[in-house]
């Protein structure tokens, strides 16, 4: 049983607002900055404001920003990585207001690296031109990060930390009026309360914890995908989640959040190769390590299986210490943390759990199929990446789409009642399922890696379904678990996996991410389009939208 609204206590506060983020990630806060001009803003993220997802990101941010470069060239290698599901209007938007996006981002005090006074760029997977730009070598994400909570300080914008946020409150015309959300312990107010607003914009970021080892920090279950879920919104394309192929092995049985590396060394020129040193991707595609991540993951799953290995190896070493110790410290540091120097020896490496390409389906400015509610960053699914993430693609998206909905949100809020009726309680409508208890954690993660991973198949995701089913109907009335934090992520992380093993199963086919080793072909024919997954009455459903059908 899926709930359709999470069991809380009834909230004990309200607060007013015109526009409500969740989230802190570059997403959220260029979306509060970009919003504030329209109204108020609260912004609400689960820890603290720099604890998300985008100050983790090492390689850097994409735009075509060299002389020699297009956004038409952009756009092609976008449209290629995503295996002919992308939203074209979608991408053509974020290439071509990217490299402004980024200016603005300059001007807001964001410090790439440079040489010789330009920025500078490198390559990453699935590019063909050098356009990634970066910051402190390898601490992207942070320094963005630095730059937009800097502006945050003075910009009016309110701010709540350690809140988890619960559900949507809808008002009698089924608009989007608020959210209720549960302050943990730090700050006040404390405990479950609502906050009434005229807009609501979902920047949660990923779900990336659904997994045993993934990339995504602590925070990142899929909260504001199943709130989208649970308050009636399309979600589109869960089945494409992107498997990072470059993640430090840490030995059989590691689980959480993995230290990355950056496809950003491959992009400077370090080799995958297997414990003989054959560098076993060339060959395989035109691009060798560069191809694009779906690729690469295949390419080091087919040769662990070819060779018996758990990991491949990330040569590295003829870049020398100095070139490691200033181009990618973060990542030397990590290496040399768990015993390895990439100076005198390879890392050792394996897919994990990276992005989610799918998620709240939004149309070119971020509304969802709920009005008043936008969702933004890799929460949402705008169309840009279709069946695969391009590298550094993603804080570009963040930028791009976040700005969209302030353009949009005047025209927007006009035609929204200024707050919630009067008297409204925050409580919102729905089916009240049981909480699943904090253990279901790591059965869902277990779950999810054994038969939801890089490899699928109809046996295992048959499997993964009838336990999920199973693990579900233990939650149910009127047992379950008392509300808490941990049992309402547990209880979101079982709801975006039943939606993702749901996808998975329908979609008979490999394409990007999504990889069938029972329909190990793609079929353009038969599965070129989107699959929309909907919670109605407690249960999920998955259908098939052909691309042609697919809205502008």
């Amino acid at each position: 049983m899926i709930p359709s609204v999470l069991h809380a206590p009834a909230p004990g506060w309200t607060t007013d607002t015109d526009v409500v983020v969740i989230g802190s990630g570059i997403a959220g806060l260029v979306a509060a900055l970009r919003c504030r001009p329209h109204g108020r803003v609260l912004l609400v993220t689960k820890a603290l404001l720099d604890a998300g997802s985008t100050r983790w990101a090492q390689g850097g941010i994409a735009a075509a920003l060299a002389p020699d470069d297009t956004p038409e060239e952009h756009l092609a290698d976008t449209l290629t990585a995503g295996v002919g599901v992308c939203d074209e209007d979608a991408v053509r938007a974020l290439v071509t207001e990217g490299p402004d996006a980024v200016r603005d981002l300059i001007a807001l005090g964001a410090a790439f690296d440079r040489s010789g006074g330009d920025i500078a760029l490198t390559r990453e997977g699935g590019h063909h031109r050098r356009r990634i730009a970066h910051a402190g070598g390898d601490a992207t994400g942070a320094e963005i990060s630095r730059a937009l909570l800097s502006a945050l300080k003075d910009s009016g914008v309110e701010v709540i930390e350690h809140a988890l946020v619960l559900d949507l409150v809808k008002d009698a015309a089924g608009r989007a009026a608020g959210v209720t959300l549960h302050v943990m312990g730090v700050g006040q107010p404390g405990g479950v309360g609502a906050v009434r607003a005229r807009a609501v914009v979902l920047a949660t970021g990923g779900l990336g914890q659904v997994f045993s080892a993934t990339t995504n920090p602590e925070v990142s279950t899929g909260d504001g995908v199943a709130l989208a879920l649970r308050a009636g919104a399309e979600v589109t394309d869960l089945e494409f989640v992107q498997f990072h192929p470059t993640v430090l092995w840490l030995g059989e049985g590691a689980s959480g959040q993995q230290p990355l590396i950056s496809e950003a060394v491959r992009g400077e020129g370090a080799h995958l190769v297997d414990h003989e040193g054959v560098r076993f991707m060339v060959g395989r595609h035109e691009l060798a390590e560069l191809a694009p991540r779906d690729v690469v993951a295949k390419g080091i799953i087919n040769r662990m299986r070819e060779t018996g290995a758990s990991h491949m190896l990330l040569d590295g070493r003829h870049f020398g210490a100095a070139m490691w110790e200033s181009r990618f410290p973060t990542i030397l540091a990590a290496c040399r943390h768990h015993g390895i120097d990439p100076v005198t020896e390879p890392i050792p490496v394996v897919p994990a759990a990276h992005h989610a390409s799918g998620g709240v389906r939004t149309d070119l400015h971020g509304r969802t199929s709920v009005p008043g509610l936008y969702a933004c960053g890799e929460v949402a699914c705008t169309g840009v990446h279709g069946a695969n993430r391009l590298a550094s693609n993603s804080l570009l998206e963040g930028l791009v789409f976040a700005a969209r909905i302030a353009e949009s949100l005047p025209h927007d809020l006009a035609a929204a009642a200024p707050h919630a009726p009067e008297g409204a309680d925050g409580v919102p409508e729905g089916v009240r399922g049981g909480l699943l208890g904090p253990g279901v954690r790591g059965e869902v993660q277990r779950i999810m890696t054994s038969f939801a991973g890089v490899l699928r198949g109809a046996e295992g995701l048959e499997t993964a379904a009838r336990e999920l089913a199973a693990l579900g109907r233990a939650g149910a009335p009127p047992g379950g678990a008392e509300p808490g934090v941990d049992a309402w992520e547990a209880t979101n992380l079982h709801t975006v996996a039943s939606a993702i093993v749901a996808a998975a199963r329908r979609r008979e086919e490999t394409r990007g991410s999504h990889w069938r080793e029972d329909f190990p072909e793609r079929a353009d024919g038969t599965w070129r389009g989107h699959l929309v997954t909907r919670l109605a009455g407690n249960v999920l459903t998955t259908t098939y939208e052909p691309l042609e059908g697919k809205r502008s």
